[in-house]
């Protein structure tokens, strides 16, 4: 099959999966066969049954939906997993709370339509629903270099076979997302203008917590991987953080005080997969 495959690891995902499914199903019609493929890794719910579920709809689309039910758990293991099932020429990586918007994935297949190694995300829109101090981390994160330079890729990512053929298997790392990124230069990532939903993790523990997590698993490629790092996105106009500090102290101050707080030995957990959710 050419095309492309949409993989989406599904952990004890019941809560979240059938909002993601019913946005990649309200896609705009795409050029060439589609498939979806969840990956339920280590669930003790029913994730792979809600998924399953979806079989009429992705027909009536269309497309194909293929669902498997993993005993092992693990996000990498699910990705070496779906990758091995998968027929498409353009691989697009999904985490099961994310809802994308309609025109993304036509419009990722078509930025990877090259035969030269491309990698391709869309414009991810943060989410939070209820806690205040959360509102102003987010507020003041979205200004960080991360996010305002080059193609952050949290989410969903996606790539061309020739750009995942610059690696074998996934390796057993924390920081997916960042290991992708780096396996290519600024000039090979590319933005497209369609939009998705991130939700933010809610909750000053669960923030530090997990922001912790993505600092270990970006320290871990640093140092496992460290030829990646001349492919990170240069830092040219970057805007001082005293500036942006002046424009928002709020949000400074709750972003400040999750920083110090990863430093601290407090709220430390020993689930390096801890997920906040």
């Amino acid at each position: 099959m050419t095309g492309t495959s949409i993989l989406i690891p599904a952990h004890n995902e019941a809560g979240y999966l059938p909002a993601c499914l019913q946005a990649v199903l309200a896609s705009d019609p795409a050029q060439g066969p589609v498939e979806v493929i969840v990956i339920a890794n280590g669930c003790t719910d029913n994730t792979a049954a809600i998924a399953q579920g979806f079989e009429e709809q992705t027909l009536l689309k269309g497309w194909r939906l293929k669902v498997l039910d993993l005993s092992e758990g693990g996000k990498l293991n699910a990705w070496n997993a779906g990758e091995a099932a998968a027929e498409g020429d353009v691989l697009i990586y999904l985490d099961a709370d994310v809802n994308i918007s309609p025109p993304l994935v036509g419009q990722i297949a078509k930025a990877l339509a090259a035969e030269a190694p491309r990698y391709a995300s869309g414009r991810p829109n943060v989410t939070v629903q209820h806690d205040t101090l959360t509102r102003h981390y987010t507020r003041f994160w979205l200004t960080t270099p991360f996010m305002t330079h080059g193609v952050p890729g949290f989410g969903v990512f996606a790539m061309n076979r020739a750009g995942r053929a610059r690696w074998g298997h996934w390796p057993d790392i924390i920081s997916d997302d960042t290991f992708a990124r780096l396996n290519f230069r600024p000039e090979e990532r590319l933005s497209v203008s369609a939009e998705y939903d991130w939700p933010m993790i809610e909750g000053f523990a669960r923030l530090v917590q997990v922001r912790r997590r993505q600092d270990i698993g970006v320290a871990e490629i640093e140092e496992r991987y460290p030829e990646l790092l001349v492919n990170d996105d240069p830092k040219d106009n970057v805007v001082p953080v005293w500036k942006r500090a002046l424009r928002d102290p709020v949000a400074f101050a709750a972003f400040a005080a999750v920083r110090i707080a990863i430093k601290l030995p407090i709220l430390r957990s020993s689930n390096r997969w801890v997920r906040g959710r």
